[in-house]
């Protein structure tokens, strides 16, 4: 068994789901698999499923009953990994739009003695492909926003390519992690690093998918804005 675990959310994501698994398990180190689906009605869990017996132990599936957003789904797979004891956790998504060939950058920022490791689009200029300007635009000044609003020391405070030593997820409180999607990278960044954590941004390209569809809405972005001002407050007041 690897100490290193990569969890992958997936929801819909059959013409993905098999190219990330082999890609991930096939990185130059020793990565584990963690899908949790969140009962894709297009099959995911069953190509997994499939999956699962070729994989000599090396990949997982847990499956939630209920689509109830991305940071509820990682908070799940956080939990399944400390259970079993991995020490380095990644969070990676199913459609290529970060690449697992990053994955032994990540790990290494760990092992050389971050807590955090953050795989940025924003810390080396801007490193996106395939995304229209007015979503680069959004995701870029949403980072400076949080930078301004938190004194996150942070380039890419949105960022969904990250790992995590085991330290720091059992330090948090993962049942009061509040936010679900875009919200859920700034408040697990913020919580990090408002206990002293260190933090590393790894420079990557970012690609945009090109199979299956985006789940970002208007929710997720609301959630962002607004849930970034409850978070510089919740820490002012001793709630976080």
């Amino acid at each position: 068994m690897s100490d290193k675990l990569v969890i992958i959310p997936t929801y819909n994501e059959k013409e993905n789901i098999e190219a990330i698994i082999h890609a991930a398990l096939s990185t130059e180190k020793m990565f584990d698999v963690l899908i949790v689906d969140d009962s894709s009605p297009d099959g995911t869990n069953e190509i997994v499923k499939r999956l699962i017996p070729a994989c000599n132990g090396r990949l997982h599936l847990e499956i939630r009953t209920e689509k109830d957003g991305l940071g509820r789904a990682y908070v799940h797979g956080f939990k399944w990994a400390l259970a079993n004891n991995y020490e380095y956790i990644f969070e990676m998504d199913a459609d290529f739009s970060h690449n697992p060939n990053d994955l032994p950058r990540l790990h290494q920022a760990l092992v050389d003695g971050a807590d955090l490791a953050i795989g940025s689009r924003y810390c080396n200029g801007v490193n996106v492909v395939n995304w229209p300007m007015n979503r680069v635009l959004l995701s870029y000044f949403a980072s400076k926003y949080v930078r301004i609003i938190t004194n996150l020391p942070v380039h890419d405070a949105t960022a969904g390519f990250v790992g995590y030593s085991a330290n720091v997820l059992k330090s948090l409180d993962l049942d009061k992690i509040k936010f679900k999607g875009y919200g859920f990278q700034i408040e697990m960044k913020y919580k990090t690093w408002i206990k002293k954590f260190k933090l590393k941004e790894v420079p990557i390209i970012f690609t945009d998918r090109t199979l299956g569809e985006s789940k970002i809405s208007s929710d997720i972005i609301g959630e962002a804005v607004f849930g970034v001002i409850s978070l510089r407050l919740r820490n002012i007041f001793g709630k976080l």
